[in-house]
C-alpha cells in the first residue's frame, strides 16, 4: 500500500471549483481531504491569494512516481501551464510525502524540499492528520518552528471540497 500526502492550490479563476476538480481526479484514492484555507502567495512573483488544501491518498500499486504522474494529469486537466516559477496557477499539486520515503531525485525530491517552510501545506495537513510526521519530525513541531505571522496568514474557509 502506498500512502501519499498531496498539497493542492489554486489562485487563478474559480479557485474553489478547481480544487474540487482536483479532489475528483484523486477520488479513487482519497483517504482524507483537509478543510480549505486561503493563503497569501508564496515566492517573489506578485499575484492573487491561493486557496489550498491537503489530500491524503492511498493505492495498492502506486509508487512515488505514479503519484507525481497523477498530479501532473490533474494539473493538465485544470489547464495548468508552467511559464513562471512560483507564478499564478490554475492548479498546483505537490507531492509532499510518500510513505516517509526520502529521495534526492531531481524530478521528485521527497519529502517535498520546501514543505517544512510552508504553513499553507502544514496547517491543512495537521487538520486531517494531527499525528503526521515529516522527515521523521512531528508536523506539529515543524509548525511550531514557523513564524507566527505565517501561521496566522493561513485562514480557514467554510467551504468544503468533498
Amino acid at each position: 500500500m502506498s500512502r501519499a500526502v498531496l498539497s493542492i492550490g489554486s489562485n487563478v479563476g474559480d479557485r474553489l471549483a478547481t480544487l474540487r476538480g482536483a479532489v475528483e481526479s484523486f477520488r479513487p484514492w482519497v483517504v482524507a481531504v483537509s478543510p480549505v484555507y486561503e493563503t497569501p502567495p508564496w515566492g517573489p512573483v506578485p499575484q492573487d491569494p491561493y486557496l489550498n488544501a491537503v489530500l491524503v491518498v492511498a493505492d495498492d500499486v502506486a509508487e512515488p512516481r505514479e503519484w507525481l504522474s497523477r498530479a501532473h494529469v490533474a494539473e493538465q486537466a485544470a489547464g495548468r501551464t508552467r511559464e513562471v516559477r512560483w507564478g499564478p496557477r490554475t492548479l498546483d499539486v505537490d507531492v509532499v510525502d510518500v510513505d516517509g520515503v526520502r529521495s534526492d531525485d531531481p524530478d521528485l525530491t521527497l519529502p517535498h524540499p520546501r514543505a517544512a517552510e510552508r504553513a499553507f501545506v502544514l496547517v491543512p495537513w495537521l487538520a486531517v492528520e494531527p499525528d503526521a510526521t515529516l522527515a521523521g519530525r512531528p508536523v506539529r513541531d515543524v509548525v511550531d518552528d514557523l513564524p507566527p505571522s505565517e501561521i496566522a496568514d493561513v485562514r480557514r474557509w467554510d467551504d468544503e471540497l468533498t
